[in-house]
């Protein structure tokens, strides 16, 4: 064997092993992307359903002061602009959804082409849609949170809009590599609000309730980083990714491909966390063959007033059998929607029945004394949320509204 061929043939092995290392951190890093998404898309997914069960099932039945009970200025009577600009925001993001899951996934993509134009212009429209109707309840409709989160809110609808625009555009000029790209930035910025909440919920787990934040008022330096995290944070790591699968060497796509799998773990984490406290019980209530005393209660107080509310509610709680969900949340939420709606009274009845019903739960006294305290009735707000805490004593909401009151 000559000197030449003994100095080839290591080269030539070491060459095959760094196409097989390079192979396989290729594999990896599509796996690990690919596994994102398909969490992803099943976290959004079920998003959908509750969207479409909490307001889509209230609005069938008519209670559409029930979309007060997870959105400030939900619904408000005679706001028809306002009413309407809800409406198509939540419709609009039950559409990106939808559209998004089938837009990018590939098979879709290389099956059906002309599907996947279509459903793309169908995409983008609501995409459009939805930032605009965002961008009209913060500044026109009013929302919860301070001037910092509008601010960021309002700069993911704007990304939204150039994203849009971007990736049209390239789709026109028929540079689909650059409109793929800015259709994956679309993606995660349309996202925004379903990161938030992934967000939220994993906080929740890992400090065991609220961190950073006053629950009550929803202002806090948490609340303000997640309003820019959740769309600055995916670009960020989409950026990220997009060059390593450019430059990177097999080193660089591995730890990237490791990474998306721990991103991926703590989003299946929040995602679990927030289909448990959040979206699961309404869309349990939703598909369930009783009816809802909230939603019962509130046309009755619609349209014959609070009394005759609080004996149907006494007569369906003494019937032998009851085709109602008599729960401690039904009265707990029909509380806040006529808080919400600031008919305080009616709302202190309410809640007044439900410490009736369930006796030995602090969060109804908790709710008991917001209302109380929202009507001005400073004495009756202190001894509800000195007997919620007293049932409860890790209650930190009653804690901070006692000393809010200077009564501890």
């Amino acid at each position: 064997m000559s000197a030449q061929l003994q100095i080839t043939l290591p080269a030539v092995a070491a060459s095959q092993r760094q196409r097989s290392l390079r192979s396989f951190a290729d594999a990896s890093l599509r796996a690990a992307a690919g596994f994102w998404f398909v969490v992803a898309v099943i976290g959004q997914l079920v998003f959908a359903i509750y969207i479409s069960a909490l307001y889509g099932r209230t609005a069938i039945r008519g209670n559409w002061l029930a979309w007060n009970k997870s959105m400030t200025h939900g619904y408000i009577p005679g706001d028809r602009i306002g009413n309407f600009a809800v409406v198509l925001h939540l419709s609009s993001a039950v559409i990106v959804i939808l559209a998004g899951a089938l837009q990018l996934t590939p098979q879709v993509r290389r099956r059906a082409p002309s599907f996947h134009r279509w459903n793309g212009r169908l995409y983008l429209l609501a995409a459009c849609t939805i930032s605009i109707a965002a961008l009209y309840m913060m500044w026109v409709r009013g929302t919860v949170g301070d001037l910092s989160q509008h601010l960021a809110s309002s700069l993911n609808a704007v990304l939204i809009l150039i994203c849009a625009a971007m990736a049209l555009r390239y789709a026109l000029a028929r540079d689909f590599k650059t409109h793929r790209r800015w259709a994956l930035r679309l993606f995660l910025v349309v996202s925004g609000v379903w990161f938030f909440r992934v967000g939220l919920m994993l906080s929740f787990l890992i400090f065991k309730g609220p961190f950073g934040f006053d629950p009550n008022t929803f202002v806090g330096p948490f609340i303000t980083f997640l309003g820019l995290a959740q769309f600055l944070l995916p670009l960020s790591v989409l950026e990220i990714y997009l060059r390593t699968q450019e430059r990177a060497g097999a080193a660089g796509r591995f730890a990237m491909a490791g990474g998306l799998l721990v991103l991926t773990i703590a989003m299946g984490a929040g995602i679990l966390a927030a289909i448990m406290g959040m979206w699961l019980p309404d869309i349990t209530l939703a598909f369930s063959n009783r009816k809802s005393i909230s939603e019962t209660l509130s046309t009755t107080i619609a349209s014959s007033g609070i009394e005759p509310a609080a004996r149907q509610y006494h007569g369906v709680k003494a019937a032998v059998s009851s085709n109602y969900n008599l729960a401690e949340s039904e009265l707990n939420t029909l509380g806040y929607e006529l808080i919400h709606a600031h008919k305080f009274k009616e709302a202190i009845r309410i809640l007044e029945l439900n410490v009736e019903a369930y006796p030995q739960s602090g969060n109804a006294y908790d709710s008991l004394a917001e209302a109380y305290m929202d009507n001005g009735d400073i004495s009756q707000a202190v001894t509800n949320y000195q007997k919620s805490l007293q049932l409860n004593p890790k209650n930190i909401n009653a804690v901070r509204m006692l000393r809010k009151l200077n009564a501890q």
